[in-house]
């Protein structure tokens, strides 16, 4: 038995793991129903650090999972994005959020999800485009999901991500 399990990006996200029985795996859409909390670290190249808590809130609206994100950074700021995903395939998702430049596809094998999508990261006039590389796993307990990424510029890694998610 299977299950789906869609973390945020950060997001975002999805992992397979046993233990649930539902049918056509439809746990992506409601691991997520609900809360979710996470914390999480930000580290550039530059030398930027930051460290932010996240708590998710999920939703269904007719075949789309809605899963939106309240960010509280270490500094004080907060935050907000909202990813929508709707399964186009057996093990397959599509992805958008606000501040992606178009749609990510989620793949998920076996206790894993990858995906891949563009951050505008200045959403004015000036562009400042970079790619994450997401990675989740689904921690053997079922209820905690890692999520690791690489941010790139052009064709250089310039920040790692880390994100835990615990299910309430």
């Amino acid at each position: 038995m299977k299950r789906f399990v869609l973390s945020m990006a950060v997001l975002a996200t999805v992992i397979l793991s046993p233990g649930l029985a539902l049918a056509k795996d439809t746990l992506m859409e409601t691991f997520f129903v609900g809360r979710t909390t996470a914390v999480g670290s930000f580290s550039a190249i530059n030398g930027v650090k930051r460290r932010f808590d996240v708590t998710l809130t999920g939703r269904l609206r007719g075949g789309t999972l809605i899963l939106r994100e309240d960010f509280v950074y270490d500094d004080g700021e907060k935050d907000r994005k909202t990813w929508r995903f709707v399964r186009t395939g057996p093990t397959t998702y599509s992805g958008t959020r606000e501040d992606v430049v178009g749609a990510t596809t989620v793949r998920i094998s076996g206790n894993t999800a990858r995906f891949n999508y563009l951050v505008d990261l200045d959403p004015g006039p000036e562009k400042n485009i970079v790619r994450f590389f997401d990675t989740l796993v689904l921690a053997k307990d079922g209820r905690t999901i890692a999520n690791t990424a690489t941010v790139w510029k052009y064709i250089f890694p310039v920040a790692r991500v880390r994100v835990d998610f615990k299910r309430r």
